[in-house]
């Protein structure tokens, strides 16, 4: 089964990508998630992040797409199309979301993390500066 999300990179001036864990889960991802019917990718990123973090999506950049088995559905392959992201306003725990953690992609914490954060998404951020 193949599960089709889009993946919010938010980066700090440290150059530190936001994670997300949500509840009754172990492993930290991306905010965001799952298309509603009839959404575009945009559509869906600004209300995950609406629900997920209380924050607006100030500007939306082409990251990439990326596969990799998925975290929190056994047997499942996640299939992401995620952005860089800019927004507006403070992140703060909302929905199902239980915990954020700032990660530095070049020196990951040992924590549990997404297969598509380690084995992929940060992989393609090292090397890079800042978020613009």
């Amino acid at each position: 089964m193949i599960v089709e999300v889009v993946g919010a990179v938010i980066r700090d001036q440290a150059g530190r990508v936001l994670t997300v864990r949500k509840w009754g889960t172990q492993r930290f991802m991306l905010p965001g998630g799952k298309h509603e019917p009839g959404e575009d990718d945009a559509t869906a990123l600004a209300r995950e992040l609406r629900e997920e973090l209380g924050v607006d999506v100030a500007t939306a950049t082409l990251l990439g797409r990326f596969e990799a088995p998925a975290a929190n559905e056994a047997g499942a392959t996640v299939r992401s199309t995620a952005y860089r992201v800019e927004i507006d306003g403070e992140p703060a725990i909302q929905a199902e979301i239980e915990e954020l953690l700032w990660i530095d992609p070049k020196a990951p914490p040992d924590v549990p993390i997404a297969p598509m954060l380690t084995g992929r998404i940060f992989p393609s951020l090292n090397g890079e500066g800042q978020a613009a």
